[in-house]
């Protein structure tokens, strides 16, 4: 009995770094990876998101 040697393939993981001045995973530094059609990966960043207006007076959220 003949067995087919099967040749294990480790791929390294593509290293991202950050663009900008800021190196630090903060709430303002936040990035989402994107694969450009040259096939690199690189940092894609992401704005806050915006809360909802809420009544001065009762604190509810407003509808609309």
């Amino acid at each position: 009995m003949f067995r087919k040697s099967q040749a294990i393939v480790v791929v390294m993981a593509q290293r991202v770094t950050y663009r900008r001045r800021l190196s630090y995973n903060t709430k303002s530094n936040k990035c989402k990876i994107v694969k450009t059609p040259g096939g690199r990966l690189i940092y894609q960043y992401l704005k806050k998101r915006g809360s909802v207006p809420k009544c001065k007076d009762t604190g509810v959220k407003l509808h609309g």
